[in-house]
């Protein structure tokens, strides 16, 4: 029997979210599986890992083949570097220790590049945000800006029809209806 360790498919439509099984190779691609090793979430950036290491050398180590996406997966969380780790101990090209070392150090060095990178999509993020409202505040003061103009047009002429009004009023005053009224009571 031919093991292979690849992604099962979970989640919705658009929002997929896969298991890390070691399954048999004539399996359906969301069947039957012998062990789940892990979880591998792409919707977020970084994409979230979860491995058990241990399980994915084991599996490793017996035989099993990883697909391409899953060898990548395992590559990126340490998994090839340890099987590869174990088989110079196994050679006595490396101690156990050494071996420890070299992976633990590895982990280190990995963990200050996801966090760079994290601090980087977050810094990113933020300078998207200010240039946004930066844009949108040239945007409001522009229409500001526009709209002054129409707006001391229409006060200028209320200004005016009421001058008119009142000069009108002032010049004769029998012309208002209550001049007429007045006029016509006498």
């Amino acid at each position: 029997m031919s093991v292979k360790i690849r992604l099962q498919r979970h989640g919705k439509k658009g929002k997929p979210f896969y298991w890390i099984v070691a399954a048999d190779a004539r399996a359906k691609r969301d069947g039957k599986y012998l062990e789940k090793i892990g979880t591998y979430n792409p919707n977020v950036n970084p994409a979230i890992i979860d491995l058990n290491i241990d399980k994915a050398v084991e599996w490793l180590q017996n035989g099993a083949q990883p697909t391409d996406t899953a060898k990548n997966i395992l590559s990126y969380k340490g998994a090839m570097l340890k099987n590869h780790l174990v088989g110079g101990i196994r050679k006595g090209a490396l101690t156990q220790e050494q071996a420890d070392a070299k992976f633990a150090a590895w982990l280190e060095d990995k963990a200050t590049k996801i966090s760079d990178k994290e601090a980087g999509l977050s810094k990113a993020q933020s300078e998207a945000k200010a240039k946004a409202l930066a844009a949108e505040k040239a945007v409001n003061e522009a229409r500001i800006e526009a709209a002054k103009p129409v707006v001391e047009e229409v006060v200028e002429e209320e200004v005016a029809e009421t001058e008119a009004v009142a000069e009108a009023t002032e010049a004769a005053p029998e012309a208002t209806p209550e001049a007429a009224e007045e006029k016509a009571a006498e």
